[in-house]
């Protein structure tokens, strides 16, 4: 999961300015370009946490039986193509193809699978 992967590497590279973050350096001064700001913008209030909560629920939901909206699909999808035009270096290429995999996979289930909400309309 792209999420997983972008805490686990993006987190212990700033871990020398945990204490900073503890300290609440970033008050008033969150907009700054230095090297506290952009390593707590990049890591831990970067995309790397919605993207696990994402992931998690997608697999929760797959568990349960429930195809997700493809709503979700296109929202990741239109995020990471974002992304990848407007801030270089970026994973947003990355996440692009995560939102098209999880747009074929939820095309592929409904497919397969009548939603409930269609099926309580009928």
């Amino acid at each position: 999961m792209i999420g997983i992967g972008h805490l686990t590497l993006g987190m212990p590279a700033s871990w020398s300015y945990f204490d900073d973050w503890l300290a609440l350096e970033l008050w008033g001064h969150w907009w700054e370009d230095t090297g506290a700001a952009n390593a707590f913008w990049s890591n831990p209030a970067g995309f790397g946490w919605p993207l696990f909560v994402v992931g998690v629920l997608v697999m929760w939901m797959d568990r349960h039986g429930i195809v997700p909206p493809v709503f979700l699909a296109w929202m990741v999808l239109g995020w990471g193509a974002l992304c990848a035009v407007i801030v270089k270096p970026t994973p947003g290429p990355i996440v692009v193809v995560a939102g098209v995999l999880l747009l074929r996979g939820i095309r592929s289930a409904g497919a397969h699978v009548e939603s409930p909400s269609l099926a309580a309309r009928a």
